[in-house]
C-alpha cells in the first residue's frame, strides 16, 4: 500500500507550523519532516533564485554535471535540503554545514551540546526528497518508475529469495514497480545506517504490504527499531522512508511537498 502522505497536508502535521523563527523548531526526537520538490513545479526564472541557496562548492559541483536534467535536480535536492533545515530549526540556509562520515555519507554539523540532526536527500529524473529527523538514523530513497531497468535480472543477482520470486512472478508494469518498491525501501535502510554499496541488499528482505524488515542474520539488527513508510509523490514515482527509533508507536511522520514559494523567499532574503 502506498502513502501519499500523513493526513490531509492542507490541515494537518506540525509542518503546518513554520518556518520558525530563530530560537525555535519544530522537530523532537519524535518527528520526523519529509519534502519532496518535483521540477515540474520550478519556472525557468526561479533556477537562479534556488541556485543561490547552495553554497560556493555545491554550486560549483553542480557546474560539473554534464546532462543539464541532472544539474537541475542536484539544485533543487540540495536547496530542499538547506531550506527544509532552515523552515524546521531557523537560520540561514547558507549557514549548515555537513561533514562526511564512513562509506561516504554526509552529516549535519552540529554545535556542541545541541541536538544532533540528521538529514538524508534523494533525486531522481525530475524529483528531489529530503527527510530531516534528530538523533535517529534516517533515510529517503525516490526513483522514477520511467526507468528501464531489468528488474528480473537485478533481483536474481540483489535481492532476497522472497524478494526475487515475487518480482519474477509479476509481469508488465507491476514487475518494474514491485523492484522498484523494494529498492526503494533498501536504498532507504541502507542510507539510513551509512553502509553504502558495502551492505549486501540480499541480507535482508521486506514485506511490501506491512513495510517489515527481517534480516537472514538475526543479530544483524533488530527489525523491532525501525519505521518504513513508502509514498507515491508523483504519478511517476515511488519514494520510501527509513527511520530507526527505539519506539515506532510515538513516532510522527509529516510528508509533503516542498513549499517552492517559501524557498523563493528564502532565496531572496539571502540575495
Amino acid at each position: 500500500m502506498h502513502k501519499t502522505q500523513m493526513g490531509n497536508p492542507d490541515t494537518e502535521g506540525f509542518l503546518l507550523d513554520g518556518p520558525v523563527a530563530d530560537g525555535q523548531q519544530l522537530l523532537s526526537s519524535n518527528r520526523v519532516a519529509v519534502w519532496w520538490l518535483s521540477l515540474d513545479e520550478i519556472q525557468d526564472m526561479d533556477w537562479g533564485k534556488l541556485d543561490s541557496l547552495l553554497i560556493e562548492e555545491e554550486r560549483e559541483r553542480s557546474e560539473r554535471f554534464h546532462f543539464d536534467r541532472d544539474r537541475l535536480v542536484y539544485v533543487a535536492a540540495h536547496a530542499a535540503c538547506r531550506g527544509l533545515l532552515s523552515y524546521c530549526l531557523g537560520g540561514s540556509p547558507l549557514s549548515w554545514r555537513f561533514s562526511v562520515e564512513d562509506h561516504g555519507k554526509p552529516e549535519l554539523v552540529c554545535s556542541p551540546g545541541q541536538p544532533r540532526y540528521r538529514v538524508n536527500i534523494s533525486h531522481t529524473r525530475g524529483l528531489a526528497a529530503v527527510a530531516l529527523s534528530q538523533e535517529h538514523d534516517i533515510g529517503v530513497d525516490v526513483e522514477w518508475r520511467q526507468r528501464n531497468a531489468p528488474a528480473d535480472q537485478l533481483a536474481r543477482r540483489m535481492f532476497a529469495e522472497s524478494e526475487r520470486l515475487r518480482v519474477e512472478a509479476a509481469a508488465g508494469a507491476e514487475k518494474l514497480d514491485l523492484f522498484l518498491g523494494f529498492w526503494t525501501l533498501k536504498e532507504a535502510y541502507v542510507k539510513a545506517i551509512g553502509k553504502g554499496l558495502s551492505q549486501p541488499l540480499d541480507a535482508f528482505a521486506f514485506d511490501l504490504e506491512t513495510h517489515e524488515i527481517s534480516f537472514r542474520d538475526s543479530l544483524a539488527d533488530r527489525p523491532a527499531n525501525w519505521h518504513f513508510e513508502r509514498y507515491r509523490p508523483g504519478p511517476d514515482y515511488l519514494m520510501a522512508l527509513a527511520v530507526r527509533h527505539p519506539d515506532k508507536s510515538s513516532l510522527i511522520v509529516d510528508a509533503r511537498p516542498a513549499p517552492l514559494g517559501y524557498l523563493l523567499d528564502l532565496a531572496g532574503s539571502e540575495l
